[in-house]
């Protein structure tokens, strides 16, 4: 049985790489959001976008965090990290720079967000507990061929993690 996961990426730039990694089957994703869609969602405002985002991450086991170029400090970003934390959901990054956009480009790599995220009380940073992966391979087919190799046992490694953290 798939795991059912939230994506969280900085939709503009990312979203054409999120939807390859949400369309490789091995989980199953959170519904992709229209443009249109999204700017209703945006425009109700701050709480607006909140309850949007806890009525998808809602029965979801996992937050998957596609890092592109710009995701790292992003709000909302920031907020579906600590939400999906908080509520003692697997949490991972998965590095997408490498995998081409609907332009056929790849882009530069961004940096770990949970450098900027810190731990409950500890104030200890996430990424000293989250594990963040940097699939290798020289094309953009390398590249996605390992994530979809790799996804499920990283989904469940940060599933477990949370058993302990």
């Amino acid at each position: 049985m798939a795991r059912r996961v939230f994506y969280s990426f900085h939709y503009i730039p990312d979203n054409w790489r999120a939807s390859q990694v949400r369309n490789i089957g091995a989980v199953e994703g959170n519904k992709a959001v229209s443009d249109n869609a999204w700017e209703t969602i945006t425009g109700g405002g701050d709480k607006a976008i909140a309850k949007w985002i806890a009525e998808q991450m809602s029965g979801r086991s996992c937050v998957v965090v596609l890092i592109g170029a710009g995701t790292a400090g992003r709000k909302w970003i920031n907020h579906e990290i600590v939400q999906g934390w908080d509520a003692n959901k697997g949490v991972l990054g998965i590095h997408i720079h490498n995998l081409k956009n609907s332009e056929g480009k790849s882009s530069t790599k961004g940096q770990n967000p949970f450098d900027l995220v810190t731990h409950g009380q500890t104030g200890k940073k996430l990424s000293s507990i989250v594990k963040v992966y940097d699939p290798p391979g020289a094309t953009s087919v390398g590249v996605y061929n390992h994530i979809r190799d790799n996804m499920e046992a990283w989904i469940e490694a940060a599933i477990a993690i949370r058993s302990i953290n």
